[in-house]
């Protein structure tokens, strides 16, 4: 029995912080490369642009933020290319994006929501919703012994089978590259990665956040069938509105399930 004024051993227990990985996650950064992608988000979670950026004075990129029942939400996009005025995708910009979130925001977990590209040889279809198991890049070719496994990066992302089972989603691998065309070679390493979706961030962003220790979830929308018939641009411009709403549907899923449960639990 402790003395007067002194801690139990239950009370000086209980007293110390909890690991991250046991208690509720509070804090969600949600990655997103395009603007398209990110509005039906930013307003089915009423999250509102941040008026003091946390981000260094002239970049493009941008963050929304509010919460959503118990939880602290920031959207994160690269905005808008200074001087063309297009979306900022691709690697780059996504990789700096996530470390400079991770660095001012401190999240418990990332998500990458966006839409992909799918294969219909491995079972993917248009408005098809994937959370990804792995990711790898299948335009970065060093042909040098142990460069290249480099080259390729393969990483597993946080996985969350309780999460994928409750909300009986698609499982499939991911394939990152700065390009929406795909080259012989590219379609090479893209099978050997095994891959069902591509992207354009997704391997970049996962090695940030595995650097950095911070658990990072994929959400994928198929936007174009790449072994299909139609040409890749055109199909993806068709069907991006259709299938930014299953993604927007789909995001509100996985963070409703994630509302109250701790990483350990997903």
């Amino acid at each position: 029995m402790a003395a007067l004024g002194e801690q139990s051993e239950e009370q000086a227990m209980a007293a110390q912080p909890k690991p991250q990985n046991r208690r509720p996650i509070s804090n969600i950064v949600i990655v997103v490369a395009m603007q398209t992608e990110a509005l039906p988000i930013v307003n089915r979670f009423q999250l509102t642009e941040d008026p003091h950026s946390p981000f260094p004075r002239g970049v493009p990129w941008v963050r929304y933020q509010g919460t959503y029942k118990d939880l602290n939400i920031s959207l994160v996009w690269p905005g808008k290319d200074p001087t063309l005025g297009v979306d900022s995708v691709g690697t780059i910009s996504s990789a700096l994006v996530t470390y400079a979130a991770i660095q001012a925001l401190q999240p418990d977990l990332i998500i990458n929501a966006g839409t992909a590209g799918g294969f219909k040889a491995k079972g993917a279809s248009i408005g098809d919703v994937f959370i990804v198991s792995d990711c790898a890049f299948h335009d970065r070719r060093i042909p040098i012994p142990v460069f290249d496994l480099y080259g390729v990066g393969v990483r597993k992302t946080f996985e969350a089978p309780n999460l994928v089972k409750e909300l009986n989603l698609k499982v499939g691998k991911l394939s990152t590259g700065d390009s929406l065309d795909m080259t012989q070679q590219d379609e090479s390493s893209i099978i050997a990665n095994d891959a069902t979706v591509k992207d354009m961030e997704g391997a970049a962003i996962v090695y940030v956040s595995d650097l950095l220790k911070v658990p990072a979830m994929f959400v994928k929308a198929v936007t174009d069938i790449i072994d299909g018939d139609k040409p890749t641009a055109e199909e993806f411009l068709q069907n991006l509105a259709a299938v930014t709403a299953a993604l927007d549907l789909a995001v509100e899923q996985v963070i409703n399930f994630i509302n109250g449960k701790c990483v350990s639990e997903l």
